[in-house]
């Protein structure tokens, strides 16, 4: 089942159950799916690749929504974003331990012969694209910064 399909059907459940939480989240997803579907020069359809890319964007929105909140001890706030990323996760690959990060980007550091810090572009390119969805930008990036030095 295609992760589009996935969201129909939870979205359903979701009404019947009267999750509030859920389907806010559910329904920020689809209105994503389609505005990318009806956006101008776009094929009419989504991949499952486009959907993760999609979600994973709302998800890191809302950690750094609900960080924001946190810092401003704003709890009322934050719960209720912290509740809907939950509710993206479900949609997402799972996330690489460190260790299991660790050898991903020593395996691309090691396709790509990069040997310093100026190479760190070439790898962080190949990584991004590899690891799409399993793990944050961020911490790419500071693995590859730690692997590199």
């Amino acid at each position: 089942m295609s992760i589009e399909n996935q969201i129909n059907a939870d979205m359903k459940t979701a009404m019947k159950a009267k999750d509030k939480v859920s389907l806010e989240a559910i329904r920020a997803v689809k209105k994503v799916i389609l505005e990318a579907k009806s956006a101008k020069g776009g094929s009419g359809e989504v991949t499952d690749e486009d959907c993760i890319k999609m979600i994973t964007k709302l998800a890191k929105q809302g950690r750094d929504s609900a960080q924001i909140f946190i810092d401003q001890n704003r709890p009322d706030l934050s719960e209720p974003e912290l509740a809907q990323v939950k509710v993206f996760e479900k949609y997402l690959p799972a996330q690489l331990t460190d260790e299991e990060l660790t050898v991903e980007v020593k395996a691309v550091i090691a396709e790509c012969g990069a040997e310093s810090m100026k190479d760190m572009g070439k790898v962080m390119g190949i990584a991004s694209k590899k690891l799409a969805g399993k793990a944050d930008g961020k911490l790419i990036s500071a693995k590859v910064k730690e692997l590199l030095a």
